[in-house]
């Protein structure tokens, strides 16, 4: 399935920044399409800090599965 990368960024923000939606269908929110889970998450661990990934946590923006998920995509530096 082909995604967009706009539709990703808008879901990450709205879900991780402004709490408008959720990865998934709870809370009367819709979730994400189908095909934008993953995504969405790699959006907001490759562009977004980790204190606004944390904040949206503290807000039950994302539950601790989908947390953990987002944080073990988030890119690793090396040194060399």
């Amino acid at each position: 399935m082909i995604t967009l990368g706009f539709r990703s960024a808008n879901y990450a923000l709205g879900i991780y920044v402004y709490g408008n939606n959720r990865l998934t269908v709870r809370d009367e929110f819709t979730g994400v399409a189908n095909g934008y889970y993953t995504p969405t998450e790699q959006y907001a661990a490759n562009n977004l800090t980790k204190s606004v990934i944390d904040n949206a946590l503290a807000m039950t923006w994302i539950n601790d599965i989908e947390y953990s998920e987002t944080i073990a995509l988030i890119p690793t530096v090396t040194k060399q």
